[in-house]
């Protein structure tokens, strides 16, 4: 089969990935073989492939195919797999395996499973024509969903959920919203049918548009502090951070009311904390399993959708090197600017549902594409004020 397989750790300029023949997989028992049929592409795949995680084991072997946001079709089962059958359409998040019996695994948060395999960077991930899973943490997909438009719920999409639900929002309370992009935009969607206010924080105009067309109200924060212009409506009752930066969480924490909740998803530093009026902060991994079942019954019933632009693969021969996607991220770190919109010069289609749908624009190239952002969830990176983590869709059609 064909992959694109990272030989070694450099800048994306140096041509690290490699498309090449490799053995196809077979599923051991509890195991899938899925037929790739799109897989997401993720800015923390850059960090990776660029050796930024290096010192903390990651990826954990090379050579290894990179890949976390997958759908496709089983077509193989391994032995004692009964609950899933060929032909099925699934769908595979970060959350490759879990132990099943430590702490985490037996109460319900097996993201927090301190044995856990990553999908693309402890084991093969899905920039491939096939990739194993293993049956109990892979999803079956809606009937109604699209492969492309089911990748990124994959990540993102259950990234976004898991923070909302953190954030215990409940109709007519206020919620910020740090970070308006591959995820921001999801939380965006799902702060909004939980029929709280929600407010949108951002640099960009082009965010700000985005938000407002998704039925939150915009906080520009490149007018002045974000935080002293939601206490002007009375503070918000919860925040929630996907903007790599310590300043911003400072304003999260500021703009959120006594006994408030901040909920971050990112790696950042908290400065100071009020202890007196008693605000909660709170870390966000992922989500449950269950989780991401009620995520893909959301996107299914048209409610919140993560659209990107399918690109098909390239056809070039084994040993060819491609990265042109992941290149297109790279001029954003000399310009010191972590966009959420993609360097591409698409123009921004219009939402199909105001408050539930989002088209994005994505750069492209025959084989994979690639959203600039700041670091996925499980990696979280330090980047510029309101940059955040992104994805989108890549087809193979071998």
């Amino acid at each position: 089969m064909k992959a694109v397989v990272l030989e070694s750790l450099r800048p994306i300029e140096q041509g690290p990935l490699v498309i090449r023949e490799v053995d196809r997989p077979t599923p051991g028992a509890g195991q899938v073989l899925i037929k790739v049929a799109a897989c997401g592409v993720c800015r923390s795949n850059l960090h990776m492939i660029e050796g930024d995680w290096a010192s903390a084991g990651n990826p954990s072997h090379l050579p290894i195919i990179p890949g976390h946001e997958v759908v496709g079709t089983i077509t193989e089962l391994g032995a004692g797999v009964d609950h899933l059958s060929v032909g099925d359409r699934v769908g595979v998040q970060p959350l490759w395996s879990t132990c099943g019996y430590c702490e985490f695994c037996v109460s319900g948060v097996d993201q927090l499973c301190q044995t856990k395999e990553i999908t693309g960077e402890t084991v093969d991930g899905g920039y491939a024509e096939y990739m194993v899973g293993t049956a109990a943490h892979t999803h079956l997909l809606p009937d109604v969903l699209a492969f492309q438009d089911a990748a990124p719920l994959f990540c993102p999409g259950i990234t976004a959920y898991g923070s909302v639900m953190k954030a215990r929002l409940t109709p007519g309370k206020k919620v910020a919203v740090f970070g308006i992009g591959g995820v921001g935009h999801v939380v965006l969607q799902m702060a909004g049918l939980t029929g709280a206010d929600v407010f949108a924080v951002s640099r960009g105009r082009n965010h700000l548009d985005l938000a407002a067309e998704l039925g939150a109200t915009s906080v520009d924060a490149s007018s002045g502090d974000p935080a002293e212009a939601l206490q002007r409506v009375g503070g918000v009752d919860a925040s929630i951070v996907f903007a790599p930066s310590d300043a911003v969480v400072d304003q999260a924490i500021r703009a959120t009311r006594p006994g408030g909740i901040i909920v971050i998803g990112i790696n950042a530093g908290i400065n100071a904390l009020p202890f007196a009026q008693e605000k909660m902060v709170v870390g966000s991994l992922l989500g449950t399993r269950q989780q991401m079942r009620e995520v893909l019954n959301l996107a299914a019933a048209g409610k919140i959708k993560a659209e990107c632009q399918p690109f098909a693969q390239g056809r070039r021969g084994p040993g060819t090197r491609r990265s042109d996607g992941l290149s297109c991220a790279a001029p954003e770190r000399a310009s010191g600017h972590n966009r959420r919109m993609p360097c591409s010069g698409r123009h921004r289609p219009r939402p199909r549902h105001v408050g539930q749908r989002l088209r994005t624009r994505y750069a492209a190239t025959d084989l994979i594409a690639v959203t600039p952002s700041a670091g996925c969830p499980l990696h979280p990176g330090k980047g510029s004020e309101h940059g955040e983590s992104g994805s989108l869709s890549t087809v193979w059609d071998g």
